[in-house]
């Protein structure tokens, strides 16, 4: 069966590595980006260059009519869809809470929160056997954060990554008899663009003196596990975490 697969937030860092590890390993891809339509082209002509169909899509996927439109695309351009990663979501600028407002709090919850909901509720009902689909896998992105709690930089990421553990747990065990895996690859400190959004580009080689393995991790290193649990290789893992951490 060609494997299909959706990746949100798929134009830059771990995104963008997926996709085209994806695309290297045989997927379709979908490369769903919020503004940078330059760099997922970009990512679709490599994708092609390989010789696999890729669309890049773009859709706020915080935005329900918008995650329908995206589904939509994907149906029509690329048929059956097989994968779906959960990758998506913003850091703002370091602070304590208690200068934090509501209205940080609540948009970085509805991006890194509510559009993993929207869009694995749109990948089940396209996979899941109870919907006639031919099963499936799922990977939430979620990040060490969610276990360390990153005081007084971003603890509203790491409550939003805190709710996509428990996403993955609950929602391996309700598809888990419908053909669909729900896997979680939490990423440490990884050398990605995110870290400038939060106002400090070189926040990893700040920190990596603490991290056991006395390094950053690569995109590639977090890429790889991702694409390893959407795989058949990992046909009996669900309910899993994986920790791309160095260590910490």
């Amino acid at each position: 069966m060609q494997k299909t697969t959706l990746i949100t937030g798929g134009s830059r860092g771990i995104g963008a590595a997926t996709a085209l590890m994806l695309a290297r390993q045989g997927h379709d891809i979908c490369v769903n980006y919020c503004s940078n339509q330059t760099r997922a082209d970009d990512i679709c002509e490599q994708a092609r260059a390989l010789g696999r169909n890729a669309i890049a899509v773009q859709a706020d996927v915080s935005v329900e009519s918008q995650v329908l439109r995206m589904f939509d695309e994907i149906d029509v351009q690329l048929g059956n869809l097989t994968g779906l990663v959960n990758n998506a979501a913003i850091l703002m600028p370091q602070m304590p809470l208690v200068e934090m407002d509501a209205d940080r709090v609540n948009r970085i919850l509805s991006t890194n929160v509510t559009s993993s909901f929207l869009c694995s509720k749109e990948a089940v009902k396209r996979m899941s056997t109870d919907f006639s689909g031919q099963g499936g896998a799922i990977v939430n992105v979620s990040s060490a954060a969610s276990r360390i709690g990153a005081p007084g930089e971003y603890i509203d990421y790491a409550a939003s990554k805190g709710a996509i553990d428990t996403l993955t747990r609950g929602l391996s065990l309700e598809l888990a008899d419908q053909g669909i895996r729900v896997n979680c690859v939490r990423p440490g400190f990884i050398y990605t663009d995110m870290h400038a959004d939060g106002g400090e580009p070189g926040r990893v080689d700040r920190i990596k003196s603490a991290i056991p393995m006395q390094r950053g991790g690569s995109v590639e290193e977090v890429a790889e596990p991702i694409c390893w649990l959407l795989s058949d290789s990992a046909s009996y893992v669900t309910g899993t975490f994986i920790d791309v951490a160095g260590g910490r």
